[in-house]
């Protein structure tokens, strides 16, 4: 005779828990967690979690939402106590802040969070966070896994040429320079190719990974949050390459603060980069931060790109005026007039002239026009060369990457 009595149901595992001051502060999240996980989560305040995390049971769990909101500021030693707990036991920690500064999310970043949600949760935001540190889990050094892929296995001894790139305004091409530049660098010498890596310090909106169709790895992110342990390997891992020739350091997928690096944070990421590289590329985002000062005087060259209008005089005027005043070597910038006027435009040649004289500058430096092709070549994520190879502005751009080529080879050559 078959029973009828129904079977004991065993609990849903515990496989995930968050850490707050109080949980009822955040209902989405509570909502969100029910919806992944059902029944499968409990729920810590701060103090417990360190408890519950040197638990063997806490083994069991595959993440943590670690939740806070500005009240929490005062707690943040603890809260990173929590989190290295966490890192312990190999638990991924997703971090939900609301109000909370960028000065502490850095901090909690660099300690050790794995992904960071804003708190209201967009939709399908920790559902998206949660899959993430599921794949770190089940994938953790990628990178060493498939380096040709999601890494790039370097070589040191080298004495690399560091240049900078800076817009005058936003919107005059200076990315686009940055971008071709380095690819023309990359490919200028068929049998001894200079390696070269192009670094995007536009934290927060840089848009070389656009202009290469490149993915913005979390390995970057990873690395600006961790530099005081930063190296070789660390930083090839974050490096993405394109066409097997063009080593690339993207901006974070994320928006992070410009104070996330310090002057020190720079100088160390120029070091490693010029370890391993011939020439160096570094796209720089068009606002004055505390470390711009530290890639002016580390590098070799700083091309400032302007165009013949209102906006880029006044910009340059300031600057000048600033660097002046602070004893800096204005003179180490080179000014590139992007969009410049046709050799038949006469008048066009003699506004360039008065802005220069004006200004005090020399615009010696002059890119043609490429046309829309540009902002094509851009939108498809390929380099001017790929796209469009006879177009002037790349002739030019290639012309110059010579240059800086044949003088580095002589200095190289010299030594």
């Amino acid at each position: 005779m078959t029973s009828t009595t129904p079977a004991h149901t065993q609990p849903a595992p515990i496989v995930a828990c968050t850490i707050s001051r109080d949980v009822q502060n955040f209902d989405l999240l509570i909502e969100d967690m029910e919806t992944l996980l059902g029944e499968g989560w409990g729920d810590l305040g701060f103090g417990e979690a360190l408890a519950f995390l040197a638990q063997p049971d806490a083994e069991g769990l595959e993440f943590v939402a670690l939740a806070m909101d500005e009240e929490d500021e005062e707690q943040l030693a603890l809260l990173s106590e929590v989190i290295q707990a966490a890192k312990l036991r190999d638990i991924r920690v997703i971090l939900i802040a609301e109000d909370v500064t960028p000065a502490a999310l850095h901090q909690l970043l660099r300690g050790g969070a794995d992904e960071f949600v804003p708190y209201p949760l967009p939709e399908g935001e920790l559902a998206t966070a949660v899959d993430r540190v599921r794949r770190m889990a089940q994938a953790p050094d990628p990178a060493a896994q498939q380096p040709g892929r999601d890494g790039v296995k370097l070589r040191g001894g080298g004495d690399g040429v560091l240049i900078a790139v800076q817009g005058m305004a936003g919107g005059c091409g200076a990315t686009t320079l940055s971008v071709n530049l380095a690819w023309e660098l990359a490919t200028v010498s068929k049998e001894n190719a200079p390696r070269v890596c192009l670094i995007d310090l536009g934290l927060q909106y840089g848009s070389v990974a656009t202009y290469l169709d490149l993915p913005r790895r979390e390995a970057v992110l990873e690395l600006l949050s961790d530099m005081e342990s930063m190296d070789g390997d660390s930083f090839g891992q974050a490096l993405v390459t394109y066409e097997d020739k063009l080593q690339v350091l993207t901006s974070p997928a994320d928006v992070v603060p410009l104070d996330m690096l310090s002057a020190e944070d720079v100088k160390a990421l120029l070091d490693v980069a010029r370890e391993y590289f011939d020439f160096v590329i570094v796209d720089m985002p068009t606002t004055l931060v505390q470390w711009t000062d530290t890639v002016l005087f580390e590098s070799q060259v700083w091309f400032s790109v302007v165009e013949l209008d209102m906006r880029s005089a006044q910009n340059t005027i300031r600057l000048k005026r600033l660097m002046q005043s602070e004893d800096m070597p204005f003179e180490k910038l080179r000014f590139a007039l992007n969009r410049g006027p046709k050799f038949t435009d006469l008048q066009g040649k003699s506004r360039v002239k008065r802005m220069a004289e004006s200004l005090g500058i020399d615009l010696g430096l002059q890119f043609p026009d490429g046309g829309r092709v540009v902002t094509q070549a851009c939108d498809h994520g390929q380099p001017l060369a790929v796209q469009a190879a006879k177009n002037p502005l790349r002739k030019e751009i290639a012309k110059l990457a010579a240059e800086l080529h044949a003088i580095g080879a002589s200095e190289a050559e010299a030594a």
